[in-house]
Formats: C-alpha cells, structure tokens, sequence
C-alpha cells in the first residue's frame, strides 16, 4: 500500500517502528510530521531515518503537528506539479 501518511507525535512514530523492521521500505510513504517535545521521540524518528519536517516543541495531541505539516506537503506537491521545466521557462542549461 503507498497511501501517503504523516505521523503525528510520538505514540504514533512508536505504533510505526514495528512496520519499519519487519520490513526495509514498510515506511516509505511516510513522512514525521513534526518532532515532539515528548522525550526519546526525536531519537525514534532518527532511528525510523524520519526527518521532522517541523519541529516546535508541541506535545499538544489530537493531531496539531499533522496539521501544520499537511499544508507544508501540500505547498510541496503544487509546487512540484506546476513548477515549469528549464525547456518551458525558456532557461538555458548552459
């Protein structure tokens, strides 16, 4: 399955490390959506080879870090698919 998915938090990173040992690539549709202020959890997406994309000292719950981050992906992906080729914008590889 490569439904993309964010994880939010802590409880989360830890309910998704099993995936990533059973098997190398179980969590490549996956992005950390932020690194909790929760302790051990930075160590864990270090470990998962996760990346936060935000990191600012939440620890609220209920999908906050999600939340954020979803627009950042969001932004991302538009910007990938209307982003113009070199041959489109008229610019020279040279």
């Amino acid at each position: 399955n490569n439904v993309p998915v964010l994880l939010d938090g802590f409880v989360c990173s830890a309910a998704a490390a099993p995936l990533a040992r059973l098997h190398p690539t179980g969590l490549a549709h996956t992005l950390a959506a932020h690194v909790s202020a929760e302790s051990g959890h930075r160590r864990l997406l270090e470990a998962l080879g996760l990346p936060p994309l935000l990191d600012l000292g939440m620890r609220l719950g209920e999908g906050s870090g999600a939340c954020l981050a979803v627009n950042i992906v969001r932004s991302a992906l538009e910007c990938h698919a209307r982003m113009a080729s070199f041959a489109e914008a008229g610019v020279s590889e040279k």
